[in-house]
C-alpha cells in the first residue's frame, strides 16, 4: 500500500469493496481508499472508444462490443465488475470519457466549475465513488489546508457587490449559485493526488454527515490525452 495514503490522516485505506462502504468517516478521515494495482490495458480501451462530445457517457454495452486484446480485456472486466459491484450497492455509476470539463470563467474572482477545489452537496445521505483508469486523476486536501471562498474577505465583499437583493438574503444568494461549495488552499496545503486505478468514496456534505466533506479537485487533463472516469 503507498505510504501516501496510509500515512495520511484524511485517508482510510481498505482492501475490499465491502470494506469501502461499510467503513464509517470519523474525525479528520473523509476519504477512503480501496487500494488496488489493476491489470490490464486501459489505454488499449480509451483509444477504442468515441468522443462524442467533452464528455461521453460510455454503457456497458458499448464496453461489449469492443474489440480488445487479452490485456485490453482484462481491463474491461475489471470496469464492467466495478459498475455492477456500485449498482448493487444501490449506486448509479457512470463510466465517462473525458476531453474536458466545462470552464466557468464568468467572474475573474471565483469560479464554481469542477477544476476548482469544491465539495460536493446533497439533500440526502451519499457519498462520492470515483475511479480513474487513464489520464490525469483528481486531488483532494485536508479541510485545514483550505478555506472556504466566501469567508475571503476580498472575495466576500465582491460577492456583496454581485448580489442585488436584501442583505438577509445573502447567504441564499451564496447557496444558490453554489459559491459557497468552493475552497482555496492555503500556502503551505499539500494536495494528494488520488492516482490510477484505486476506488475511492468521499464524504458529501449532507444533513445527516459527521464529518467535514472532502475537498477535491478535478485535474487538468493532458494535452491530446482523454480521461477514463467511474464515477457516481
Amino acid at each position: 500500500m503507498s505510504n501516501t495514503f496510509s500515512d495520511n490522516s484524511q485517508i482510510g485505506v481498505v482492501s475490499t469493496f465491502s470494506e469501502l462502504v461499510h467503513t464509517n468517516f470519523k474525525g479528520e478521515m473523509n476519504a477512503l481508499c480501496w487500494h488496488r494495482n489493476l491489470e490490464g490495458d486501459f489505454k488499449e480501451i480509451v483509444s477504442k472508444l468515441s468522443l462524442k462530445e467533452n464528455i461521453t457517457e460510455v454503457s456497458r454495452e458499448d464496453l461489449k462490443t469492443l474489440q480488445l486484446s487479452e490485456k485490453g480485456n482484462i481491463a474491461r472486466e475489471i470496469i464492467l465488475n466495478d459498475l455492477q459491484l456500485l449498482a448493487d450497492f444501490g449506486a448509479s455509476p457512470s463510466l465517462n470519457l473525458l476531453k474536458c470539463y466545462e470552464r466557468d470563467d464568468e467572474f475573474d474572482f471565483i469560479s464554481t466549475d469542477v477544476y476548482s477545489f469544491h465539495v460536493d452537496r446533497s439533500p440526502i445521505a451519499t457519498d462520492t465513488f470515483l475511479c480513474t483508469y487513464h489520464g490525469t486523476a483528481s486531488d483532494i486536501v485536508a479541510n485545514s489546508q483550505a478555506e472556504q471562498k466566501i469567508l475571503i474577505p476580498e472575495i466576500r465583499a465582491k460577492l456583496k457587490e454581485l448580489h442585488d437583493g436584501a442583505e438577509e438574503e445573502f447567504e441564499d444568494f451564496l447557496k444558490e449559485n453554489y459559491f459557497d461549495l468552493h475552497y482555496q488552499i492555503r500556502a503551505n496545503a499539500k494536495p494528494i493526488n488520488l492516482g490510477l486505478g484505486h476506488l475511492w468514496r468521499l464524504a458529501v456534505d449532507h444533513p445527516k454527515q459527521e464529518v467535514l466533506p472532502c475537498v477535491h479537485r478535478a485535474p487538468i487533463e493532458n494535452e491530446g490525452e482523454y480521461r477514463l472516469l467511474l464515477i457516481c
